[in-house]
């Protein structure tokens, strides 16, 4: 296998862009990358065609809780990412090495779904697989060796990752790799709910698809307004800490799923589908009415919806007008929201580690700063925004709470789905 293309100073550039931190990052990754490639070829013995392809987790930064319901999200991707190396076969056998799991063989003569695989990377395989055959793209069969820094549980969309870098994987092997986002994104949302049965929103995939830090209408969830914006939240003194929890989102499917279905059953009051349009005057003048039809939490949960929609333009706006204390209130505001409407910080009450991160950072940045659960909930990550003198702190405190490693400073990854021909 000629390895020599990750060695040149183009490979060099194009990690950098993808990873950020300089020459020691660069290393890291070209050695990732190389290791990577002896995996696949211990794997499946030598190819003369291989091929790596990457696609970013992602954070959410605004908008918990609202792309199911049509709503507004700020969200960006991360130089975290999911990573493998793919080489053509002539048929249309997968064959899938995910590092530290068992191999997985999908044949693909058949892409229907199969409800015995729900909640298993075959199906989503099989669903992208569906998916890009419906969109008018070719498909075929590979054999790949997959790792990730994503972890699965993190809150920072494992699940869309490898749907993104599925796709770029169908699309660089049998396509010309020119695949618009949006595609991608919707190919991937609609694998994740349909043959993997987790009934997400569009935030998650569109997110690590798009690449960047992205603000995402879904007014109309068939075509999202996306609009790409330029921040450097280093260079205004502050940076993005997530820190998980212990807490894993592995069989909370009937958790997340409730948020949406509740949100409904109360737009549905209003002859709606979803909750989009609807203002704080419509729930206030009917609240005893609604009150009778609906749970209280499903009420909690309209509210949160329809107050954390209109903040995210409120966010954009700062961030475009260069109001950072605006913004880290604002922010500070969409955890509060969460925690108290929304309810999504615990499942079950013997774990509140979410709540005790939150609790920890609040002390810790109070006067400066902000702090809110990041993503799905019930389990997972917090998202942070730190001075930056005080990371050092922040973080050994946190390890201190939940253990080396648990804190992870982020960078904005500017690129969506990757890919890299040898």
């Amino acid at each position: 296998m000629n390895t020599e293309k990750l060695y040149t100073p183009e490979t060099a550039a194009h990690l950098e862009k993808l990873y950020g931190g300089g020459k020691e990052m660069r290393e890291k990754q070209t050695a990732r990358y190389a290791a990577l490639l002896g995996t696949h070829e211990e794997a499946f013995g030598p190819r003369e065609k291989v091929c790596l392809f990457s696609a970013p987790g992602r954070t959410e930064i605004g908008g918990n809780h609202t792309d199911h319901n049509r709503g507004r999200v700020l969200a960006a991707s991360v130089n975290l990412d999911t990573l493998c190396a793919a080489s053509p076969r002539s048929d249309l056998t997968v064959n899938f090495r995910s590092e530290g799991y068992a191999p997985i063989t999908v044949e693909l003569n058949d892409t229907e779904v199969r409800h015995t695989e729900e909640g298993t990377t075959a199906a989503l395989i099989r669903g992208v697989a569906d998916g890009m055959k419906r969109a008018g793209y070719r498909i075929g069969g590979f054999d790949t060796a997959v790792t990730s820094t994503v972890a699965s549980g993190s809150g920072l969309s494992s699940s869309a990752a490898l749907e993104v870098m599925l796709t770029a994987v169908f699309d660089g092997l049998f396509n010309g790799f020119d695949m618009p986002f949006e595609i991608r994104a919707q190919i991937s949302r609609r694998a994740e709910n349909l043959y993997f049965g987790k009934p997400s929103g569009l935030l998650d995939q569109m997110a690590s698809a798009a690449g960047g830090l992205v603000t995402v209408d879904f007014a109309d969830d068939a075509a999202p307004k996306v609009e790409a914006l330029q921040f450097d939240f280093a260079a205004r003194g502050y940076a993005l800490v997530v820190t998980a929890t212990g807490g894993s989102h592995a069989d909370l499917t009937d958790h997340y799923a409730a948020i949406p279905r509740e949100m409904k059953e109360v737009a549905a009051c209003f002859g709606q589908e979803t909750l989009r349009g609807l203002t704080l005057s419509d729930l206030m003048d009917r609240i005893g009415e609604l009150r009778g039809r609906v749970s209280d939490r499903a009420l909690l949960r309209a509210f949160h919806f329809v107050t954390e929609n209109d903040r995210v333009p409120e966010q954009v706006a700062a961030l475009k007008e260069n109001r950072m204390e605006d913004f880290l209130r604002l922010i500070t505001e969409s955890g509060r929201s969460s925690c108290m409407y929304l309810q999504n910080i615990y499942a079950v009450s013997d774990d509140q580690s979410l709540s005790l991160a939150l609790c920890m950072a609040e002390q810790m940045l109070k006067g400066r700063g902000a702090w809110r659960i990041h993503g799905g909930g019930f389990a997972g990550t917090t998202l942070n925004f730190v001075p930056l003198e005080r990371v050092p702190e922040f973080v050994r405190r946190m390890e201190d709470a939940f253990g080396a490693g648990a804190c992870q400073v982020l960078n904005i990854r500017p690129v969506g789905a990757d890919m890299l021909a040898l």
